[in-house]
Protein backbone atom coordinates (compact mmCIF):
# COMPACT_ATOMS: atom_id res chain seq x y z
CA UNK A 1 0.00 0.00 0.00
CA UNK A 2 2.87 2.54 0.81
CA UNK A 3 4.74 2.10 -2.20
CA UNK A 4 0.99 2.55 -4.15
CA UNK A 5 1.11 5.96 -2.50
CA UNK A 6 4.90 6.87 -3.96
CA UNK A 7 4.18 5.64 -7.60
CA UNK A 8 0.86 7.54 -7.24
CA UNK A 9 2.87 11.04 -6.22
CA UNK A 10 5.74 10.28 -8.16
CA UNK A 11 3.25 10.26 -11.43
CA UNK A 12 0.94 12.78 -10.16
CA UNK A 13 4.79 14.84 -10.14
CA UNK A 14 5.29 14.41 -13.70
CA UNK A 15 2.19 14.38 -15.19
CA UNK A 16 2.14 17.96 -13.98
CA UNK A 17 5.63 18.77 -14.43
CA UNK A 18 4.53 17.52 -18.42
CA UNK A 19 1.95 20.40 -18.12
CA UNK A 20 5.08 22.79 -17.88
CA UNK A 21 6.79 21.47 -21.19
CA UNK A 22 4.22 24.31 -23.04
CA UNK A 23 3.15 26.68 -20.63
CA UNK A 24 1.80 28.75 -23.39
CA UNK A 25 -0.07 26.08 -25.63
CA UNK A 26 -3.34 28.22 -25.94
CA UNK A 27 -1.57 31.15 -27.23
CA UNK A 28 0.21 28.76 -29.86
CA UNK A 29 -3.01 27.52 -30.89
CA UNK A 30 -4.41 30.60 -31.41
CA UNK A 31 -1.47 32.22 -33.00
CA UNK A 32 -1.38 29.38 -35.18
CA UNK A 33 -5.13 30.03 -36.30
CA UNK A 34 -5.06 33.51 -36.06
CA UNK A 35 -1.42 35.16 -36.65
CA UNK A 36 0.45 32.53 -38.53
CA UNK A 37 -0.80 32.87 -41.96
CA UNK A 38 0.95 36.65 -41.88
CA UNK A 39 4.03 36.15 -39.30
CA UNK A 40 4.58 32.90 -40.26
CA UNK A 41 5.22 29.22 -37.94
CA UNK A 42 8.51 30.81 -36.99
CA UNK A 43 7.35 34.41 -36.32
CA UNK A 44 9.97 35.97 -39.03
CA UNK A 45 7.29 37.36 -40.80
CA UNK A 46 6.88 38.28 -44.72
CA UNK A 47 10.35 40.20 -45.82
CA UNK A 48 9.42 44.08 -46.43
CA UNK A 49 5.60 43.31 -45.93
CA UNK A 50 4.69 41.41 -42.69
CA UNK A 51 7.27 42.55 -39.94
CA UNK A 52 8.56 39.87 -38.00
CA UNK A 53 7.62 39.04 -34.59
CA UNK A 54 10.74 36.71 -34.12
CA UNK A 55 13.34 39.06 -32.35
CA UNK A 56 11.51 42.25 -33.25
CA UNK A 57 12.37 45.56 -31.19
CA UNK A 58 8.62 46.67 -31.01
CA UNK A 59 7.76 44.56 -29.14
CA UNK A 60 10.17 45.27 -26.02
CA UNK A 61 10.13 49.04 -27.22
CA UNK A 62 6.06 49.15 -27.40
CA UNK A 63 4.29 46.34 -25.17
CA UNK A 64 1.14 48.54 -24.36
CA UNK A 65 0.24 48.75 -28.08
CA UNK A 66 0.56 45.29 -29.04
CA UNK A 67 -3.14 44.29 -27.52
CA UNK A 68 -4.50 46.66 -29.36
CA UNK A 69 -2.58 45.91 -32.43
CA UNK A 70 -4.24 42.11 -31.60
CA UNK A 71 -7.50 43.53 -31.45
CA UNK A 72 -8.23 46.41 -33.40
CA UNK A 73 -5.45 46.21 -35.89
CA UNK A 74 -2.83 48.35 -37.46
CA UNK A 75 -2.57 50.71 -40.66
CA UNK A 76 0.22 53.20 -41.71
CA UNK A 77 3.37 52.77 -40.77
CA UNK A 78 5.64 50.89 -38.16
CA UNK A 79 9.69 50.34 -37.91
CA UNK A 80 10.50 46.63 -36.97
CA UNK A 81 14.14 46.41 -36.47
CA UNK A 82 15.05 49.14 -38.49
CA UNK A 83 13.05 48.48 -41.23
CA UNK A 84 9.48 50.11 -42.36
CA UNK A 85 6.35 48.08 -42.84
CA UNK A 86 3.46 49.58 -44.12
CA UNK A 87 0.72 46.80 -44.54
CA UNK A 88 -2.40 46.99 -43.11
CA UNK A 89 -3.40 44.37 -39.90
CA UNK A 90 -6.63 43.96 -39.58
CA UNK A 91 -8.17 43.13 -35.97
CA UNK A 92 -9.20 39.80 -34.24
CA UNK A 93 -11.93 41.92 -32.33
CA UNK A 94 -13.62 38.80 -30.98
CA UNK A 95 -10.63 37.59 -29.30
CA UNK A 96 -10.92 38.18 -25.02
CA UNK A 97 -8.24 39.42 -23.29
CA UNK A 98 -7.16 36.05 -21.65
CA UNK A 99 -6.83 35.12 -25.07
CA UNK A 100 -4.90 38.11 -26.54
CA UNK A 101 -2.50 37.84 -23.49
CA UNK A 102 -1.83 34.30 -24.31
CA UNK A 103 -0.49 35.35 -27.78
CA UNK A 104 1.62 37.56 -26.65
CA UNK A 105 3.03 35.52 -23.80
CA UNK A 106 3.60 32.64 -26.63
CA UNK A 107 5.11 35.78 -28.80
CA UNK A 108 7.16 36.89 -25.89
CA UNK A 109 8.81 33.13 -25.41
CA UNK A 110 8.97 31.62 -28.35
CA UNK A 111 11.94 32.12 -31.49
CA UNK A 112 14.54 33.10 -28.92
CA UNK A 113 12.10 35.78 -27.91
CA UNK A 114 12.80 36.20 -24.46
CA UNK A 115 10.52 39.11 -23.42
CA UNK A 116 8.38 39.51 -19.84
CA UNK A 117 5.38 37.34 -19.63
CA UNK A 118 2.26 39.60 -18.95
CA UNK A 119 -0.53 39.16 -16.82
CA UNK A 120 -4.17 39.52 -18.10
CA UNK A 121 -4.76 42.63 -15.60
CA UNK A 122 -2.49 44.27 -17.55
CA UNK A 123 -3.38 43.44 -21.11
CA UNK A 124 -6.78 44.59 -19.53
CA UNK A 125 -5.15 48.20 -18.57
CA UNK A 126 -3.07 48.39 -22.60
CA UNK A 127 -6.75 47.13 -23.95
CA UNK A 128 -9.03 50.19 -22.18
CA UNK A 129 -7.73 52.76 -24.98
CA UNK A 130 -9.07 50.62 -28.01
CA UNK A 131 -12.43 50.04 -26.09
CA UNK A 132 -13.76 53.54 -27.56
CA UNK A 133 -11.69 53.07 -30.40
CA UNK A 134 -9.23 55.14 -29.63
CA UNK A 135 -5.85 54.40 -30.98
CA UNK A 136 -3.08 54.20 -28.49
CA UNK A 137 -0.55 55.70 -30.98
Amino acid sequence: MKNSIYVLVLLVFLALSACETYPYQQGKILYTNFCENCHMADGSGLKGLIPPLAGADYLQKYPEKIPCIIRNGIKGEMTVNGQVYDTEMAGIERLTEFEITNIINYIHTSWGNNLPVVEHLQVREWLKPCEKNVKPF
